[in-house]
């Protein structure tokens, strides 16, 4: 057994914070920031509708998930169907707690400020009577005819609920019969805004809005005609993410577009895993919701507020500019900024590192791929695809290169949790323009960023690449934060052309020179990174690791990060999400202070600095690239961290996470026990994404000054 310090060992799960837990923890944050009297009002009301969603897809990978462990809970010993039901038991009662603290937020803060900025939400029963006649007129012309109303007796069976989809449930009776009272079902439709805007009295300065649901409910009448209307109650169903298919079962023959096709046909007729309804609800209607949906009670949730304040959405159309962050417009790199020089001379020149959005994806990512494109000398171009977006500009980019006779390749990952249609939608365009497309290697998602262009330059061929943090989606490149490193070092380029072809072939070529790679390299790459800064400390020397990432959670990596903290090796980590590490704990992780930044970009970038021994903090070795380090990204998925040597993206690196860990605005320490402590500074007051901004601009609005500032500037790796 292995052992670490004194008191722990790798069975010891007291030494790991819950993955769920943590998980859950990283989405109270960001409804903290609904109450965050430093965002602007439109934007705390976004914050409250990433909540929700975290939530929502929370419940349908992560919950559905353990809930199918739970139905084969027969495969499992005593003390891990135990476990398995702790972990569910602690997950609904922190997910009440947080859905009565949303309901606080937005009963008390959210609501009486838009209210007091001119912008109200009415009851229908609050309506003046021309109000009133508006709103009947509006339900008929518009709602009357789109609605489906559904009854659930001998002849019309129980109607499919569909994930996500909002519906009041209706118990009905026959006044001319003593039958039992029926139950029927009117979903909410989705062509319609959750909100509608209505018409106020001449000379009022209100904005009023009135609930879809609401306006609907005050109808029913006109949907069921001579019925009497018992009861009613909004609910709303989500169902498992993880339809599952078994992969040691797949033939190495099956079609995996053809596999994905299927999966996303019965993920629509998933099993229901949870059920959330309106407070107060009519419980035989809840009964029979729950029957039928073949739901426990622990899966049923009454919300603590009106299920249509939980879609604020629409209220966001009244654009009041105090109400916005100010805009901002990604500025151009530097390296880039003059159109008229190639973008590969740039990167002939030397190495160049991007940073999104603060540098504009548009001038840097895009160009580099629709030069490519362009580009006569250009002979090839190979790209992965994760998340594309809607509308991506890189498939027309690849189309048109492929139509010029480039040889194009392009690894489209069909298993993109949500996103797996739009990425078939995109392969077989792809295929259709005689792309050659791939969807990687049997049993592993394909996460790495990366893209080749290799270019005819006189008698010789020369490789460039672009290897980034996050995905080629130019539409989450406007609020993630990510990094892109431009290159065209011979080594690099030749380990990428070997992964491509690992990517896209049968080769097995594994010995890559420069980049680590997943899952073959990267975690005993990152072990002996470690080992190696305990023996500096063990010598003598001093040992510093610094980690900017979204999840921490293999427990290899952890025990690892624990024994080079009691050997006295000093380890900073920040991290978005999930952190399952226990930072500050005596005896087991003194050296390791873990904190977390939410703004008003979501922090996405990683970042891997390991000194090893370097006299000059600088001296130490830096990589980028897609992996986090969970179980998962380092066993089950293709992964590429590249070493950045250059010494100049040294500096932009070290500063990057200096600014991030000297941030007041928007950073939360991690404490030994699980909990988030917001920091603050009645003196530094701006966050380190302000800090950011401003630099770039300046940068922009003097390009002369970027090499003397670079020097005038204090950038240490030792967070203060």
């Amino acid at each position: 057994m292995i052992t670490f310090g004194a008191m722990k060992t790798l069975s010891d799960s007291s030494w790991l914070i819950d993955r769920e837990l943590s998980w859950l923890s990283f989405n109270d944050r960001v409804l903290e920031e609904v109450r965050n009297p430093k965002n602007p009002l439109l934007e705390r009301l976004k914050f409250h509708s990433i909540f929700t969603s975290n939530l929502d897809e929370y419940f349908m990978k992560r919950v559905g998930a353990l809930k199918r462990k739970r139905e084969a809970s027969d495969a499992l010993d005593e003390e891990s169907r135990r476990a398995l039901e702790q972990s569910l038991g602690n997950i609904r009662e922190t997910v009440e707690s947080l859905l009565k603290k949303q309901a606080d937020f937005v009963q008390t803060q959210l609501l009486p400020e838009l209210s007091e900025g001119g912008v109200e939400t009415v009851s229908f029963k609050n309506l003046n009577q021309s109000q009133k006649s508006w709103a009947i007129d509006f339900f008929k012309e518009n709602f009357f005819p789109v609605l489906t109303p559904l009854v659930v007796d001998s002849g019309h069976p129980f109607p499919f609920i569909s994930n996500l989809s909002v519906s009041i449930g209706i118990l009905l009776e026959d006044p001319d019969e003593t039958a039992e009272p029926f139950f029927a079902r009117v979903k909410l439709p989705t062509v319609f805004p959750a909100w509608i805007r209505i018409p106020t009295s001449e000379g009022s300065d209100k904005k009023q809005f009135i609930s879809s649901h609401d306006l609907i409910a005050n109808h029913l009448d006109l949907l069921f005609p001579g019925m009497r209307v018992l009861s009613r109650t909004y609910f709303r169903v989500t169902r498992n993410a993880i339809v599952g298919r078994d992969e040691s079962e797949d033939d190495e023959n099956d079609d995996l577009l053809e596999i994905v096709a299927e999966e996303l046909k019965e993920r629509r007729f998933a099993e229901a895993l949870r059920l959330e309804h309106s407070h107060g609800a009519d419980l035989r209607i809840v009964s029979i919701l729950k029957e039928e949906l073949c739901l426990k009670d622990d899966e049923i949730y009454e919300l603590p507020m009106g299920m249509e304040f939980y879609q604020l959405e629409p209220l966001s159309e009244i654009r009041k500019r105090e109400w916005l962050f100010n805009p901002w417009i990604p500025i151009a790199p530097v390296a880039f900024k003059d159109t008229q020089e190639s973008i590969f001379d740039c990167i002939k020149k030397r190495d160049v590192l991007v940073h999104h959005p603060f540098e504009s994806f548009n001038s840097s990512v895009e160009r580099f791929i629709r030069d490519a494109s362009e580009d006569p000398s250009v002979v090839a171009i190979k790209m992965t695809i994760y998340r594309t977006g809607e509308d991506s500009p890189f498939i027309p980019y690849l189309i048109r290169a492929a139509a010029a006779g480039k040889q194009v390749a392009c690894l489209v990952e069909l298993q993109a949790r949500f996103d797996e249609e739009r990425n078939i939608l995109a392969a077989q365009a792809l295929e259709k323009a005689g792309v050659h497309v791939v969807y990687g290697i049997k049993g592993l998602k394909t996460h790495s960023k990366i893209a080749l262009v290799v270019r005819q330059e006189g008698i010789s061929m020369r490789s460039y690449v672009h290897i980034g943090t996050g995905n080629y989606n130019a539409r989450t490149a406007q609020y993630y934060t990510d990094l892109g490193y431009f290159t065209a070092n011979p080594e690099i380029t030749e380990d990428v052309v070997h992964l491509f072809h690992r990517l896209t072939g049968k080769s097995l070529y594994w010995h890559f020179k420069k980049l680590l790679v997943a899952p073959f390299d990267m975690r005993t790459s990152f072990l002996r990174m470690i080992e190696r800064e305990v023996d500096h400390v063990r010598k003598g020397g001093k040992g510093h690791i610094f980690i900017k990432l979204n999840n921490l959670e293999d427990p290899e990596l952890i025990e690892s990060f624990y024994q080079a903290s009691q050997a006295g090796v000093k380890v900073d980590l920040i991290v978005r999400s999930i952190c399952c590490l226990k930072p500050q704990v005596k005896g087991l992780s003194e050296n390791i202070r873990v904190i977390s930044i939410l703004g008003r970009f979501l922090e996405h970038s990683r970042i891997f600095y390991f000194r090893n021994g370097a006299k000059e903090e600088l001296g130490g070795e830096f990589f980028i690239g897609s992996s986090d380090l969970m179980t998962r990204n380092l066993n089950s998925r293709v992964e590429a961290l590249t070493p950045i040597e250059d010494c100049e993206l040294k500096k932009q690196l070290s500063h990057i996470l200096n600014i991030y860990w000297n941030d007041t605005c928007q950073a939360w320490d991690l404490r030994c026990d699980g909990s988030y402590a917001k920091r603050v500074s009645l003196f530094h007051q701006e966050s380190a994404q302000s800090s950011l901004m401003s630099e770039v601009l300046t940068q922009s609005l003097n390009t002369n000054s970027f090499e003397a500032s670079n020097k005038s500037s204090e950038r240490t790796l030792i967070p203060s």
